[in-house]
């Protein structure tokens, strides 16, 4: 009788235990299930962090706590943006070649260690200008961004000396680029800035084309993902994503929506968003503000 007793007993503790581990873990899961956070506030806006957007020909709408913060990979527009301006691609093309040194392998290697996104490299390898592009676009390489700079413009600083005259040219005045990855953390801009940048790129078919895809096979690397995982769905149709610790999520965003006066196209920027995965918390602090902007429109 006893020892029945104390099966009963710890058969009862043991269902306890295992009743309290399921309960962490899908407490677990619902923590790290960004898509069940609220990041917008009442107004529409991200509750942290800052954001801009453009609806359709309408004036651009900003949040009220505009300034100039990390803004992690999606400072590779920019780089994208003035490599298509050095050496244009036409449908079809394959464009320039950069060549693979062994210091680009050591370099690459040392980011790896560093956690950074990067993408397996050979020395010797050739990346067409289009591969190049795909591998900073798509899976975001820290490693490709400094590579492409340095064969462009002779060496990186000389780039982003560039990619700071061009943000003043376009009128980003509270913006600096400090690298062509974004992973330095004195690469700062605005939501509103930035905006402006894809605004921009929104009217080059070429890069239009390639942040839209969703895969890419490259020579070594082998078949590259888009980190932005929104894409064909609820109209969103590209640009970049970027996420480090010093710049949460952010997100350059495009999305394509029915109304009844015709398709209507959003393009927007949310920077500095938190949450368990920053790419996610980016990704859907602009899926709250487009559905927020746009409630009652269909996607395609």
């Amino acid at each position: 009788m006893a020892s029945s007793r104390r099966r009963v007993l710890l058969g009862a503790v043991l269902a306890l235990i295992l009743a309290g581990a399921a309960f962490v873990a899908a407490r677990q899961l619902l923590d790290n299930d960004d898509k069940d956070r609220n990041y917008l506030s009442t107004d529409g806006w991200p509750q942290r962090g800052e954001g801009a957007y453009v609806l359709g020909n309408s004036r651009p709408a900003v949040s009220s706590d505009e300034r100039p913060v990390p803004i992690a990979s999606v400072a590779k527009v920019m780089t994208a943006y003035l490599v298509l301006e050095h050496y244009p691609l036409q449908a079809g093309d394959s464009g320039r070649r950069f060549v693979v040194g062994q210091s680009d392998v050591v370099d690459t290697e040392a980011r790896r260690r560093g956690d950074q996104s990067i993408v397996d490299v050979r020395a010797g390898e050739q990346l067409t200008e289009r591969d190049a592009l795909m591998a900073i676009l798509l899976p975001s390489a820290n490693n490709i961004a400094v590579l492409v700079a340095r064969q462009v413009d002779g060496s990186v600083a000389s780039f982003v000396a560039e990619m700071n005259d061009t943000a003043h040219a376009l009128g980003m005045s509270h913006t600096t680029y400090t690298d062509p990855s974004g992973y330095d953390a004195g690469t700062v801009s605005t939501a509103l800035d930035q905006l402006r940048l894809a605004r921009l790129v929104a009217k080059d078919k070429t890069l239009v084309d390639m942040m839209a895809t969703r895969s890419y096979s490259l020579p070594v690397a082998g078949e590259v993902t888009n980190t932005n995982t929104l894409l064909g769905h609820d109209g969103f149709v590209g640009m970049k994503t970027g996420s480090d610790d010093a710049a949460g999520g952010c997100f350059m965003f495009r999305s394509e929506r029915h109304t009844d006066s015709g398709n209507v196209t959003l393009i927007g920027v949310v920077l500095g968003q938190q949450g368990h995965n920053l790419i996610t918390a980016g990704l859907y602090a602009a899926k709250q503000l487009v559905d927020h902007v746009a409630p009652n429109a269909a996607t395609p």
